[in-house]
């Protein structure tokens, strides 16, 4: 029996930080995404228990689970203004400065089909930027993952 399934489009993927400092929940988009990887296994601790009476198997206990989030692309601004782009501008300036207690922020994620984001308290480390002659500049950052994930419900803008 033939399945109904299709793969789905990397492109169709969207990703947004949230800007703390708005006064009201504002979500920024980040945009000149080309590439992200998302690693559900990163920062993942176990605990080996293997014993005697495990009659020679292996045996874990997962104390730990964590994910994180690199999102590649250009680096964008805008045409008239020659800013850069809201997110990446917030991702690069503000989030990427803070320490301590105040280096956590909310970032969410979701692919164009879904009807819920993907909700992370996390941290960012901010990615290399460079490019040759005939390239666009490169943009980067990877988001780790704190704590356990959360959802929210997409709503019309």
């Amino acid at each position: 029996m033939a399945s109904n399934g299709r793969p789905i489009d990397a492109r169709g993927w969207l990703f947004e930080v949230e800007d703390v400092d708005a006064g009201t929940e504002t979500w920024l988009p980040i945009a000149g995404i080309t590439t992200f990887t998302h690693a559900p296994g990163e920062n993942e601790e176990t605990a080996d228990t293997t014993a005697f009476d495990s009659d020679g198997h292996y045996e874990q206990d997962v104390m730990q689970r964590g994910a994180s989030l690199e999102i590649e692309g250009q680096y964008r601004i805008d045409k008239t203004t020659k800013a850069q782009d809201a997110g990446q501008a917030y991702v690069d300036h503000e989030w990427a400065q803070r320490l301590g207690v105040d280096s956590r922020n909310r970032v969410r994620w979701r692919h164009n089909t879904q009807t819920q984001w993907v909700v992370w308290d996390a941290t960012v480390t901010p990615g290399e930027q460079g490019g040759g002659t005939n390239d666009k500049t490169s943009w980067s950052a990877t988001v780790t993952r704190c704590g356990a994930p959360t959802t929210a419900e997409v709503t019309a803008p």
